[in-house]
């Protein structure tokens, strides 16, 4: 089974400052260790051409999982997030690869913002999460279902928190 996410957010700024902060690495850094407590960030590819930008960064998140879930993924786990933004479009399309159960959990996701004057956005991302594994597939899908949520919410108030003590750079 498939579990589908949907979040929308407001965040005060543009979108061209958004996507500007969405790319930019050491703010990313910031977001992920200081602002939402992970335990590692990386970015380990940046590439940006005339029509897109690629990126694929290594994060190690904070894990509150139900006690069935201990045993599949270790204190260790880590995911990579590899992803492509369409200038075109101002699409930004992703998919996460965790280092537990790989060919097994399936994590897509399409983010895009639109516009609400001069300084505000809604960003809206919709992600799809399959796990095949018998018994324990659909607590996992719910699990991960549940901490994106968490850490999505708590990422835009973090930055909003930011934008508005002007501490984004």
């Amino acid at each position: 089974m498939t579990v589908k996410v949907v979040i929308a957010q407001i965040l005060e700024c543009g979108e061209e400052e958004f996507w500007k902060t969405f790319f930019d690495r050491d703010l990313n850094k910031r977001l992920f260790l200081e602002g939402l407590g992970f335990r590692g960030y990386e970015t380990t590819e940046q590439l940006e051409t005339e029509k897109e930008i690629k990126r694929t960064i290594r994060v190690e998140p904070k894990l509150a999982l139900p006690g069935p879930l201990l045993k599949v993924f270790a204190a260790d786990f880590h995911y990579k997030e590899q992803g492509r933004f369409d200038k075109a479009t101002k699409l930004w399309r992703w998919r996460m690869i965790p280092s537990t159960l790989t060919d097994k959990l399936v994590v897509n996701g399409l983010l895009k913002v639109v516009s609400l004057g001069e300084a505000k956005v809604r960003r809206e991302i919709d992600v799809s999460i399959e796990c095949k594994v018998m018994v324990i597939g659909g607590l996992i899908e719910d699990t991960f279902k549940r901490q994106m949520e968490d850490a999505w919410k708590e990422g835009a108030d973090v930055q909003n928190a930011w934008l508005r003590e002007g501490k984004q750079g």
